[in-house]
């Protein structure tokens, strides 16, 4: 199963993250570039690996539990993608990465370009 998604740029893997506000606002003050730090208790960064499933959680969960939310897409090194292996978190397209915090910094350091929003529920 490949995990890149076609894109316009054959060195990058597009990666989607269903969000809430205030991650959100968080990203927008990184300039959109980066993902926030970890709180404690989020030892683990989830992007994943579709769109659909991002939709569902960000519909399903994210509106229910903070009143709105977003599906982010951005593109990060393919190459450096290669360390985090695809997770099956349900059915045959819930596939998310799980990314330690204290690799965010890296990981930041490897998206191309801006976070965008592209989907938001309310």
């Amino acid at each position: 199963m490949s995990t890149t998604t076609p894109n316009a740029n054959a060195n990058t893997t597009t990666l989607w993250r269903p969000t809430g506000p205030v991650e959100l606002d968080l990203v927008a003050a990184l300039d959109w570039r980066a993902w926030p730090p970890r709180l404690p208790e989020q030892p683990i960064f989830y992007p994943v690996l579709n769109e659909e499933y991002a939709i569902r959680i960000a519909r399903d969960w994210n509106v229910k539990h903070d009143g709105a939310g977003f599906v982010t897409r951005f593109e990060v090194d393919t190459e450096f993608l290669a360390r985090y292996p695809v997770r099956r978190a349900g059915g045959e397209t819930i596939l998310e990465l799980w990314v330690p915090a204290e690799e965010l910094d890296e990981f930041n350091a490897h998206i191309a370009g801006r976070i965008e929003v592209v989907r938001e529920y309310r």
